[in-house]
């Protein structure tokens, strides 16, 4: 909402500086050519030329209250200025006439309006003021000048404070009023974007709390539980919960809101897992091989959770309490934007005819199930010894709010 209002303003502040440069550049030729024909006592083309651009070019900003379009508005008016000071200044001493400047405020004002009309009326005139200097080569000459002698100095200052104030007071001030609004919009909206930032961080914070609230009281009720498979499920859970939690903590605590460095997650994921199954002097090395790989939070958290699942079953089914084992996760990013994830152990296996669906093992399935979440593929890695998958998939796209 807040862009759509900026881009309005934008909007009503390029109309606004168009219009006006129309009035005033419409009311200055009409003055200009009534004190060419009676000041300067030019009696031919010119002071028509200026009274006929001035009235057309405000019929045309008339006009424009009624179709509302800018651009054919801009255009006209910018056709209307260039065929008159083309004329004008051929008829005014062609490459030696001050008027030849009022060329260059066409050029100014296309790239005032979009880069694209500047540079097709840049390239224009550079074509206009080639054949403006040809009128100076006496072969190929076929207009005159039509100003008095003795009114030649007076018609160039004119020409030359004509363009300077064009140029000053209309183009200079609106565009410097248009740039300290732009200035304003951008500090605005840098301010909006700290305060969405500090508050998805506090969103984080406080998700990442309560995760751990939930987590707390599966603890405080697994102490409660006496029954070794409820247990169980209890710590299981509340591992889950954490792995989650994880996810958010390292949100709210780095620059980045949107992504997290993976490596460090998988780590600190991993060992806590580790701790939490085995205890402090567990003999099971973990091995992490994950370059500076960072994903966002709709793939981090089901990605996340499948390690869990997958280290979990390792810590639990792969190795007794005092044998030595490894756990080796490996994730990298393939050419085709699909991620790889190869994560296993070389603990004591399972058999090749145990699958997700026949088993009753809730870790299997939910490997599956996140495996699907991240739209990827899985398969067992059969070449190697304990439990092993290879896993593809591509990053989740982030859900975006709609807009209220």
């Amino acid at each position: 909402m807040n862009d759509f209002n900026i881009d309005q303003e934008r909007l009503k502040d390029k109309i606004n500086l168009i219009l006006k440069v129309n009035y005033v550049s419409s009311a200055l030729a009409i003055v200009y050519g009534f004190a060419c024909f009676f000041i300067l006592d030019i009696k031919e083309i010119i002071p028509y030329m200026f009274v006929l651009f001035g009235l057309l070019n405000l019929a045309n900003t008339l006009i424009f209250r009624k179709h509302q379009s800018l651009t054919s508005t801009y255009n006209i008016s910018s056709i209307l200025a260039l065929i008159s000071a083309f004329i004008i200044t051929i008829y005014s001493g062609g490459i030696n006439s001050s008027f030849i400047f009022t060329l260059a405020l066409i050029v100014f004002a296309g790239y005032v309006t979009t880069r694209q009309y500047g540079q097709i009326y840049l390239n224009l005139i550079f074509f206009l003021v080639i054949l403006i200097f040809s009128q100076s080569i006496p072969d190929f000459t076929f207009t005159e000048n039509v100003i008095p002698e003795k009114s030649r100095n007076l018609f160039n200052l004119f020409s030359i404070l004509f363009s300077v104030y064009l140029l000053g007071n209309i183009f200079g001030k609106n565009l410097l009023r248009t740039h300290h609004a732009l200035y304003r919009s951008k500090q605005q909206l840098m301010e909006q974007m700290e305060e969405k930032e500090t508050l998805l961080k506090e969103v984080h914070h406080r998700v990442k709390n309560n995760l751990q609230t939930v987590s707390s009281l599966l603890s405080l009720q697994s102490r409660n539980v006496e029954e070794a498979r409820m247990k169980t499920l209890l710590k299981s859970t509340q591992n889950r919960v954490i792995s989650m939690a994880m996810v958010h903590e390292m949100l709210y605590m780095r620059k980045d809101i949107a992504h997290i460095e993976y490596k460090s997650y998988v780590q600190e994921l991993s060992e806590y897992l580790i701790r939490s199954i085995k205890g402090l002097d567990s003999k099971v090395h973990l091995k992490i091989d994950i370059p500076d790989i960072k994903l966002g939070i709709d793939t981090a958290i089901p990605l996340g959770l499948l390690i869990n699942e997958a280290v979990t079953n390792a810590l639990k089914y792969g190795f007794s309490d005092e044998e030595e084992g490894e756990i080796y996760i490996a994730l990298k990013k393939e050419l085709n934007k699909q991620y790889v994830l190869n994560i296993g152990d070389n603990g004591v296996g399972f058999p090749e005819t145990v699958n997700y669906k026949n088993s009753k093992s809730l870790g299997l399935k939910l490997i599956h199930n996140l495996t699907r979440q991240l739209k990827g593929t899985i398969q067992r890695d059969s070449s190697k010894k304990g439990t092993n998958y290879i896993i593809k998939f591509q990053e989740v796209k982030q859900q975006l709010a709609p807009a209220m």
